[in-house]
């Protein structure tokens, strides 16, 4: 049995959860998410604690079994604390500037880049003298955010020699030598 899909998770206060056949809806503080779910893992709602069962021992049934137990449980994490993704845009020139739901990064390309963020994806973009623009992205929706971070970040990818690019918060950057070190 799965290890993950075998534990329960147990329903904070302030958090309501709602099956509809195969849709399961979580609703808290910080917002309302669902998910659609297969219909080969049941899902028992009972004295605040969830639970996960799936119908056999099918290799896809296995899968499935841990899978919509963790998107459940970051949905509930997600609608009571939120989940942050911080990005750094590093380089000479580099900026980062965000109006609304609007981010626009001059990132070493011949055109500002203008990229619209979701709605359920919260922006902001700070710039303090001597450091690196940092762009804050918060959302209740961890695949969401996790998706648009990606994006923003395949924007211009931290290069091995000088390190310039977006990344991630305390993502570690390869460094190669250049051609000088083969001499």
């Amino acid at each position: 049995m799965s290890r993950i899909g075998k534990s329960p998770i147990s329903i904070p206060s302030g958090v309501e959860i709602k099956m509809d056949g195969n849709l399961i809806s979580v609703k808290g503080a910080k917002g309302t998410l669902t998910q659609e779910f297969d219909p080969a893992i049941t899902i028992v709602i009972e004295d605040g604690v969830i639970t996960f069962n799936r119908a056999s021992d099918a290799p896809d049934h296995r899968a499935k079994h841990g899978l919509y137990r963790a998107l459940v449980g970051n949905m509930i994490e997600g609608v009571t604390e939120g989940y942050k993704k911080v990005l750094e845009v590093i380089g000479v020139g580099f900026r980062a500037d965000a109006q609304g739901q609007i981010l626009t990064l001059s990132v070493g390309h011949s055109h500002p880049i203008v990229f619209q963020i979701p709605d359920e994806i919260k922006v902001t973009a700070e710039t303090a003298k001597g450091k690196a623009p940092v762009v804050t992205l918060e959302s209740s929706d961890k695949q969401l955010l996790g998706h648009v971070a990606a994006k923003i970040r395949s924007f211009r990818k931290p290069e091995p020699y000088k390190g310039k690019g977006i990344r991630l918060q305390g993502e570690y950057v390869r460094r190669k030598a250049g051609k000088a070190a083969g001499k």
